[in-house]
């Protein structure tokens, strides 16, 4: 009539219905020793380690720093071959003190880039359509359960999605002084938050004219910083002094007073100015390395830059061609 009877006080039961459950019980397979896997440290990045690598001055470096951590979100802006994508991983790595890559993430925006891929929307399955996570949802998540260290997420070629499409309600969460505030999401009956440890950096070419303004909404939650051609940098002169090539030399002093031309130019400015990653990682610079250059990148740019005045792609042609003879 019990379902709960206290059997203690009968001691012989209580002995041999433990022995027999120990006799049923098979015998525990020994326990091997797991081996212990040490994972090795990321590799430390100072500062110093980011001016090797990327043509800018100390300067401006800590400049740029200053921004990110008071803004939080950064746009790197410049002429095409500045080094902006280069420099934008190496500038987080800088800012954590380490190579960690696990805390940095990168993506290119796009035409037919979305809202779903950015935060996240249902998408066709097996069963038909389940709800996605896309990748600055799962990164701030992660971010958000790791808030003793520093996020960085790079937005390549920021300018060429839907910003607005994109971000959606993101637009606030992601302003500084709203950070960890939560809002809720289009797709989910949940709350979301930008963590105050997860820093936004993209990357806008100033030289693309296809490309319409940014959203002034987008504009005002972001710094913009303006990178500029290294060839005055000390990284760029001691790079260039080890090729010990003349040629090179000729060709970089022609490149720079295309620049100042470039830049005085009412219709082009100091955005179009040609950047030092043209001429950068030669172990040899030697003549057919840096006709290619000539030939198939600067010279089709100048066409580009001025295709209603042949004359003036004509005679800059001609100087760049001559300096590498």
């Amino acid at each position: 009539m019990k379902t709960l009877t206290d059997v203690t006080k009968y001691t012989d039961f209580v002995e041999s219905t433990v022995a027999k459950i120990v006799e049923d019980r098979p015998e525990p397979e020994p326990v091997k020793p797991k081996s212990l896997t040490i994972l090795p440290d990321n590799d430390p990045y100072a500062p110093e380690d980011f001016l090797n690598d990327v043509y800018m001055d100390e300067h401006s470096y800590e400049t740029l720093v200053s921004l990110i951590r008071a803004k939080k979100n950064v746009i790197l802006q410049g002429a095409p071959g500045v080094g902006k994508t280069y420099a934008a991983k190496r500038l987080a790595y800088s800012m954590m003190g380490e190579k960690d890559a696990d805390r940095v993430m990168m993506v290119q925006f796009h035409q037919s880039y979305s809202y779903e891929d950015f935060i996240m929307g249902f998408r066709p399955s097996e069963k038909g359509f389940e709800l996605k996570h896309g990748a600055f949802y799962t990164f701030c998540k992660k971010a958000e359960e790791d808030s003793d260290n520093e996020y960085f997420f790079i937005i390549d070629e920021i300018n060429r999605g839907n910003l607005s499409k994109i971000f959606g309600e993101l637009f606030m969460l992601i302003e500084s002084d709203k950070r960890n505030i939560e809002l809720r999401l289009l797709y989910a009956n949940e709350k979301f938050s930008v963590p105050a440890n997860v820093y936004i950096i993209g990357m806008m070419n100033t030289a693309d004219r296809s490309l319409a303004m940014l959203d002034y909404a987008l504009r005002r939650r972001f710094a913009f910083f303006e990178m500029k051609p290294g060839f005055e940098t000390d990284g760029f002169r001691t790079y260039r002094m080890g090729l010990h090539s003349e040629r090179f030399d000729r060709l970089i002093q022609c490149v720079e007073n295309l620049n100042n031309v470039i830049a005085a130019d009412e219709s082009l400015g100091e955005g179009f100015c040609i950047g030092h990653s043209y001429f950068c990682n030669m172990k040899e610079a030697d003549e057919q390395t840096l006709s290619n250059i000539v030939e198939f990148e600067l010279i089709p740019l100048l066409k580009e830059y001025w295709f209603d005045e042949p004359t003036k792609v004509k005679d800059w042609t001609n100087n760049l061609r001559s300096a590498i003879k």
